[in-house]
């Protein structure tokens, strides 16, 4: 019986590898939309499209050459171009089949059986805990097959179109083997993927054109990952992933450990001079830093799944959208549940800087602070942070309104109106908050409901100026370091007051100003007299209030102060928050303030009426 296609070369493969590249493309959506396991932040397909595009342009630089030569190069592209949890592992079953192949100047469908076998066993490897129902699966039945029907099918062409067929039964078993897939009816969507580089490269052998890459699904088309819940406390927030180079770096499974330290969704992989990790976090820089001590760190990424899975959630276009900064220490649930887009602040500890809520959060802040050999400074958001945030709003919605940490505190109102009009968007409304932590994110949130009642940007803009007149804040710190270093208190009445026990009251002026509104001997009588204020404030009693309370690392007076709210004015909200560095770095460890708004007096409107 003749053989069609007997062996395998260098310039087979890398057509194998382009169709494989193209076909996965064309699929990338479908893939997205089943991504459920392991986060359903729908980007499976796109991970795994370019990382095989990266091999693709890599070999395609490459031009004819040697099998050896081809798959080392397969392999390199791969590691560098890895993109996510699929990506990684994918890049990791690549360079097993590389390193199976060696110096081998062509392969038979035997040495392609042995190579998939260390794939496979190189991608099993690579993990800490293997689930079934995943790739795991789907490249295990594939390298079975390959195994046994090698020794009978010496015709490439007919073996990689078996290879294929396996692979789809493998798939199909996904949604037993993982209950997550059953509850959402889907098969794997890595597994899917995998199968699809082999159905590229069986259409190729056929004859069977591959199609451009797919429009994206309409919105309308159902789409199980975005109705996947993420559960915050148990997922992690950023997909992170770091490139190394160096000459000796450390074996996979070191680097494995010490990433599990940040994290989970860990994969690792390495080859020659250049080293990749992959995890699921809510430290990326912890994990950067972590990755800077075996090499040069060449390449960092830090993408936020809940954001991704919040845009799948919310494909249709909304008519306003609030944007505001890391300032208004608001829980990320309530964040994520009114899709509220921040941009991060910047806190500096001596020479290194770090995006607030993103590469610092508030305990990893406080933690730092008391080792810290100068206190720490903050900085507004870079102008290229406001534009993304910015663009990315009016991708979902018609108007923007940004609201923004008090202005004669910070640059930041000021730089947002710059940055936006230097990038030609016009459809980005500001107000500045003229307040800081609960008080602003006690703005925002109000603003955020008004949106989803059907106000139109410029009323709801309107609105929050009529609020800010109704808010006020009373602060309290526990030491005056932090104070003396802003200059807001002189270095001997510092003194005196720490000597006497006496903590200053500060409150807010209609300018967004601190200004000094009282003092009491002691915490106990601090907390008794900020309670007399408010009385004091807000009496007679609103219809509607809202309380918020921020500490700096005190949450057991924040705690308390909660409780005596509730009880004396029975408020719509009373929110408790520790508060973010940006505040911190200014008040120091044990500071909380109270912060309100009165919400009576807003204007009613009509059942069903139109705004815009």
């Amino acid at each position: 019986m003749p053989v069609g296609i007997a062996y395998l070369d260098g310039p087979r493969l890398a057509r194998s590898m382009f169709a494989a590249s193209e076909w996965v493309a064309a699929g990338r959506e479908e893939i997205n939309r089943i991504n459920v396991f392991p986060v359903p932040d729908g980007d499976t397909g796109t991970n795994l499209s370019l990382t095989l595009r990266s091999v693709a342009d890599a070999l395609q630089a490459l031009g004819d050459a040697s099998l050896q030569e081809t798959a080392r190069t397969m392999a390199r592209a791969a590691v560098l171009g890895a993109r996510g949890n699929s990506g990684m592992m994918l890049a990791n079953f690549l360079l097993g089949v590389s390193e199976s192949l060696g110096t081998r100047h062509t392969a038979t469908t035997l040495d392609l059986a042995r190579a998939l076998r260390v794939g496979y066993d190189r991608l099993y490897a690579s993990l800490d805990e293997p689930r079934e129902g995943t790739i795991i699966t789907v490249a295990r039945g594939m390298t079975e097959a390959a195994e046994r029907v090698a020794g009978e099918v010496p015709d490439l062409a007919t073996f990689v179109k078996r290879l294929y067929q396996e692979g789809e039964v493998a798939l199909a078993s996904t949604p037993e083997l993982l209950s997550t897939l059953k509850e959402a009816g889907v098969v794997d969507a890595g597994g899917k993927g995998f199968v699809r580089m082999f159905e590229g490269m069986v259409r190729v052998i056929e004859g069977n054109p591959i199609l451009p890459a797919a429009l994206p699904l309409p919105a309308e088309e159902f789409s199980p990952a975005s109705l996947a819940e993420v559960a915050e406390e148990r997922d992690y927030q950023f997909c992170t992933e770091v490139v190394v180079l160096g000459e000796q770096l450390p074996p996979t499974n070191e680097v494995r450990n010490v990433m599990h330290r940040f994290g989970g969704s860990v994969v690792v992989v390495s080859t020659g001079d250049v080293l990749k990790a992959h995890v699921h976090t809510d430290t990326p820089e912890a994990v950067f830093t972590a990755a800077a001590q075996w090499g040069t760190v060449t390449s960092t990424k830090a993408d936020d799944m809940r954001a991704q899975h919040r845009a799948l959630k919310h494909i249709e276009r909304r008519p306003v959208a609030l944007v505001s900064d890391t300032a208004l220490d608001l829980p990320d649930a309530i964040i994520d549940r009114h899709r509220i887009a921040l941009v991060p602040l910047q806190i500096t500890f001596g020479d290194r800087s770090f995006k607030d809520r993103v590469e610092l959060h508030a305990d990893q802040f406080y933690a730092r602070l008391p080792s810290a050999k100068e206190l720490p400074t903050t900085s507004q958001p870079a102008p290229a942070d406001f534009v993304r945030v910015f663009r990315s709003a009016l991708e979902e919605a018609e108007e923007v309104v940004t609201v923004l940490v008090s202005g004669v505190l910070s640059g930041t109102f000021q730089a947002g109106q710059t940055a936006a009009r230097v990038a030609g968007l016009t459809r980005v409304r500001f107000v500045d908050s003229r307040t800081v932590s609960l008080g602003q994110g006690m703005l925002v949130l109000r603003g955020a409901e008004l949106a989803e009642s059907g106000w139109p940007a410029s009323e709801i803009a309107e609105e929050l100026e009529r609020l800010k007149q109704q808010a006020g804040m009373f602060l309290t710190v526990d030491t005056y370091d932090n104070l003396l270093r802003s200059g807001r208190v002189s270095r001997g009445r510092a003194w005196l007051a720490g000597m006497l026990d006496v903590k200053p009251i500060i409150g807010m002026d209609e300018e967004g100003r601190l200004v000094p509104v009282d003092r009491a001997r002691g915490r106990e009588a601090v907390f008794r007299r900020v309670l007399q204020l408010l009385d004091q404030r807000l009496t007679p009693r609103p219809k509607v209030v809202r309380f918020g309370v921020a500490h700096a690392s005190a949450p057991d007076v924040a705690e308390r102060m909660r409780a005596a709210l509730v009880a004396a004015f029975q408020p719509r909200d009373c929110f408790v928050a520790q508060a973010t560095g940006v505040l911190g770095a200014h008040t120091g460890i044990g500071a909380w303030a109270v912060f309100y708004q009165i919400e009576d007096g807003a204007p009613t409107r009509p059942p069903g009426s139109v705004h815009g």
